[in-house]
Order: structure tokens, then C-alpha cells, then sequence
């Protein structure tokens, strides 16, 4: 398989649920002390791993959670956040332009700062009250809903929490990987049919939300430069059908969360109005060893990551591009 290391995806998901206790030590401090509110920052694909951390928290607590766009923050400003807030965080550098902007901000308000930083000694990393470094790509949802979950369980909202991290250290990284190995031959397939569209829309809701608005802009726009656009289930129906025929192509993700009746509503629709439709499912991923009542939560957009990752893979070989080259992200000030 193109680049798939299955024992280095496994030591890293393994890895990253290894965190858990230096995660619970940090997020109990921050419970003993009190809050008012919740923050998730983000700009880009944290932006999107930010909206699916809080939709997580929303369909299933009381706390008060916000998604914060960071360029947002720092022009915009929110008199929610405030000196008794949390702010959570992930950079893979620690050097985002904006995000270091809007922590600058939030640290003179006086907000609690906890980063996921996998550049250590970076400003980001400097800034924050309560740092963990781990660069492993693509565990940066798990631990976005470990501090989720924690807060949950110190909040009375998730009773089994300790049974389902089990299951998950038990079982999700080698689930992961059959998933992805299950998932190849239809990512060629994908790769072959729409690696020269000339656009491609994207539609998902609930924590697939997310996943489709970083997929269409930091997998297909930013790396493979292909043009994309991202649209939630239930916006769907209010405009962007309109613009679908027969030939328009469209790739709907369905999950397993609440959500999932909005992306089932579409399922629905695009057979009656497109010919070339595609249907990306979590439920035709069997994990092994997880319940059925854990699905809903971190584990669906995982196993949608699966599938994309082999999508890119062929994607970046057929069309001859390799997914690191950039046209002007981080090659000039701007």
C-alpha cells in the first residue's frame, strides 16, 4: 500500500492514547479551580478539529463549550472569554501567524491556555500555561476529545468512561489500520474517477462536519490542488442542490453521531438529482473489540481519515504531485 507504515499508525494512535494521564492531570487542575467557559481555538484544519471537539461536547453535555476562530478573536474580539475561561489549542509548528496573535490576546485577558504544541520551544509552546508535545499526525481529534471527555466525566456526563478508554487502548490503533487496508481499493478507485474534477463537493454533518470542511480545504484545495467545497448536510438543502445534475460530482461522509438523520436526509435526496454521487460511511467499518454504543463518538471520523488517506495516496500518485509542495502557504510574508 502507498504509504502506509501500519506499525509506525499503530505506535502513534497508541502513543497518542498514552497521553491520557498527563491530559487528566492538567484538565482536573483546570476543574478544581473552576470555569466559566470553554474555548477551542483554531484557524484552518484546527479550525475544523476545534468545531468537531465541540460539537462532540454539545450533542452530549451541559458544559459551556465554543468553537473560537482565531484571526476571528484577535479582530473580532469575545467579552465570553474571559479571565476564568479555558482556551484549548493544537499546532503542529507552533508558529501559526494567527494563532500566536490571538494567544497573545488571551494571555493579557488572562484565560487558562492548554496546547497540544508538537514543536517544543516554539512561541506557542512558550505561551501556554499547560503544554503536551506529541507530533504524531492524525491524533490530533483524540486528544481534542480526551480533554472533552475528561471534563465530562468530572461533570457526571459520562459514567463509563473508564470502560470505554479501555476498549479504545485495547482495540482502536489496530482497528485503524484493518479499516485503512479495507479502504485501499476503493481510494484508487475514488483517486482514478475524480483526480481531474474541476470541482468536487463535499458534504457532511455532526463530527463529519469537520472532517469534510478540513478534507475539502487542506487535503484537496492546499495539497492536492484540487478544486473542492465543503457544505454541512443541512445547508445542503438550502442552496447548493440547486447547482447538482447528473454530472456534478458530490461525496457525502455519514457518521455516527446525532447528526447522522441530516447526512441520511442527502443520502436520500442525491440519487433522485446526480449520477455521480459517492457515499462514504462509517458503519461499513467494523472496529473490532468496540462497542456499539462508543461509535458516535471519537471513532467514526477516524475511520473517515482512513478512507481519505487512501484517496490522497493515490491521488498524489496518479497525478504526479506530492502533497507537500505548496504555491505560497509559508513560502512568502503575506
Amino acid at each position: 500500500m502507498l504509504k502506509f507504515n501500519e506499525q509506525k499508525q499503530i505506535d502513534d494512535i497508541q502513543g497518542a492514547l498514552e497521553l491520557r494521564p498527563e491530559v487528566e492531570k492538567i484538565v482536573d487542575n483546570v476543574w478544581e479551580k473552576g470555569f466559566d467557559n470553554l474555548y477551542y481555538l483554531g484557524i484552518g484544519g484546527t479550525y475544523a478539529s476545534a468545531m468537531q471537539a465541540v460539537t462532540y461536547i454539545n450533542g452530549k453535555s451541559n458544559l459551556p463549550a465554543y468553537v473560537q476562530h482565531a484571526a476571528e478573536y484577535y479582530t473580532t474580539g469575545n467579552k465570553r472569554l474571559t479571565k476564568d475561561s479555558v482556551v484549548v489549542l493544537s499546532s503542529v509548528t507552533g508558529t501559526t501567524q494567527e494563532v500566536v496573535k490571538a494567544v497573545d490576546e488571551i494571555k493579557e485577558v488572562g484565560a487558562t491556555l492548554i496546547g497540544f504544541i508538537d514543536t517544543e520551544n516554539s512561541p506557542l509552546a512558550k505561551k501556554c500555561d499547560h503544554v503536551i508535545t506529541y507530533p504524531a499526525p492524525g491524533t490530533e481529534q483524540i486528544k481534542f476529545f480526551m480533554v472533552a471527555d475528561r471534563l465530562m466525566k468530572n461533570n457526571g456526563e459520562f459514567d463509563d468512561y473508564e470502560d470505554y478508554y479501555k476498549e479504545l487502548e485495547a482495540h482502536l490503533a489496530k482497528g485503524l489500520v484493518e479499516a485503512e487496508k479495507q479502504a485501499d481499493a476503493f481510494g484508487l478507485a475514488f483517486a482514478e474517477k475524480h483526480r481531474h474534477d474541476a470541482m468536487h463537493y463535499f458534504i457532511g454533518a455532526g463530527n463529519q462536519w469537520g472532517a469534510v470542511y478540513s478534507y475539502a480545504m487542506c487535503y484537496w484545495e492546499e495539497q492536492s490542488w484540487l478544486r473542492s467545497k465543503s457544505i454541512h448536510a443541512a445547508e445542503f438543502l438550502h442552496g447548493t442542490l440547486e447547482i447538482v445534475d447528473e454530472t456534478t460530482p458530490v461525496t457525502l461522509f455519514l457518521g455516527e453521531d446525532e447528526q447522522r438523520p441530516l447526512a441520511e436526509r442527502v443520502k436520500n435526496l442525491l440519487p433522485r438529482i446526480c449520477g455521480n454521487y459517492t457515499f462514504i460511511d462509517s458503519k461499513d467499518y467494523a472496529v473490532e473489540g468496540i462497542s456499539e454504543k462508543y461509535r458516535g463518538r471519537v471513532l467514526s471520523f477516524l475511520l473517515m481519515h482512513c478512507v481519505t488517506q487512501r484517496i490522497d495516496a493515490h491521488v498524489e500518485k496518479l497525478n504526479c504531485h506530492p502533497l507537500e509542495i505548496r504555491r505560497y502557504y509559508r513560502q512568502f510574508d503575506y
